[in-house]
């Protein structure tokens, strides 16, 4: 897990921790990204809630019971406001049910809330400005289809792991051709040797899942298979972009994949780069 600049927030008997949080598919739990908010007594957390894209929970005694609630994202609506307000409202219930009860006597509210004004401040800063995003390079060659393009590109880390990666790209926000047209990476399938995994929304969501090596021994005919299979569709919603998702051709999809499968399959047998080919911007 990825985790960015905790912020501690003093409260009486009690410690507020804010910290930028980035799951990975099938290292951590799921694919997601957001803001933990925990409530520490001592050296124990006490209240842990995560306010993320995707996991909207919050947790009594992690370090304890370990009880998780979820969040109704369609009755709660924002998971930092929800939080805050939460605390705001039953931080003493909270953590008398969480088993620390001693602490919940002691708590100083009027701390409590000053304090919390800074949490939400920090909490919404971090969901928005410390998110993990990547800008990849297009691809060497690209491959267009209707109102999308298949980028091909063999890459290397500095790590020394690489391997044939395919960007799936739109222009945003201007029409084609004209000189403040935004092309994006909506999709990205990095067909690594070592730690293949691909992302939802690279520049938007990025959510990254690595697949399971074991039952997907071949992650570029993975990615075949789902483009053969008109699954691009319901990938890209899932990305962020259902305007382009709608827009969709599936015969030109269909008729441009065989070409996408030679020239990347040739790639994949030239083998890793002898240099690294650096993302444009991380």
């Amino acid at each position: 897990m990825m985790q960015t600049g905790r912020v501690r927030v003093e409260a009486g008997n009690v410690t507020f921790v804010v910290q930028h949080e980035l799951w990975d598919g099938n290292i951590q739990d799921h694919s997601d990204q957001g803001v933990a908010i925990l409530v520490e007594v001592g050296d124990a957390t006490a209240l842990r809630f995560n306010c993320f894209d995707r996991e909207r929970s919050y947790v009594y005694g992690p370090d304890g019971k370990d009880v998780k609630f979820r969040m109704d994202e369609t009755v709660d609506g924002n998971p930092i406001g929800w939080s805050v307000k939460t605390l705001r409202n039953s931080i003493g219930i909270m953590l008398t049910e969480a088993g620390y009860a001693e602490a919940a006597g002691a708590v100083d509210m009027a701390a409590i809330n000053k304090a919390l004004d800074e949490v939400e401040e920090t909490a919404r800063y971090k969901f928005a400005a410390e998110r993990n995003t990547v800008k990849h390079n297009r691809g060497t060659d690209v491959f267009e289809a209707g109102n999308i393009r298949f980028g091909l590109e063999n890459r290397k880390l500095g790590s020394g792991d690489g391997g044939v990666a395919i960007h799936v790209l739109a222009d945003l926000a201007g029409n084609t051709g004209r000189v403040f047209t935004e092309e994006t990476e909506m999709l990205a399938f990095d067909c690594f040797w070592d730690g293949p995994h691909y992302h939802y929304g690279p520049r938007n969501k990025n959510h990254r899942i690595y697949w399971d090596k074991t039952l997907v021994p071949d992650p570029l005919g993975w990615c075949l298979d789902q483009f053969k299979g008109k699954k691009l569709r319901v990938m890209l919603e899932r990305a962020g972009y259902p305007g382009v998702a709608a827009d969709l051709d599936d015969d030109v999809i269909a008729s441009v994949i065989p070409a996408v499968e030679a020239r990347a399959r040739e790639m994949q047998a030239d083998g890793i780069p002898a240099e690294v080919t650096p993302n444009l911007v991380q």
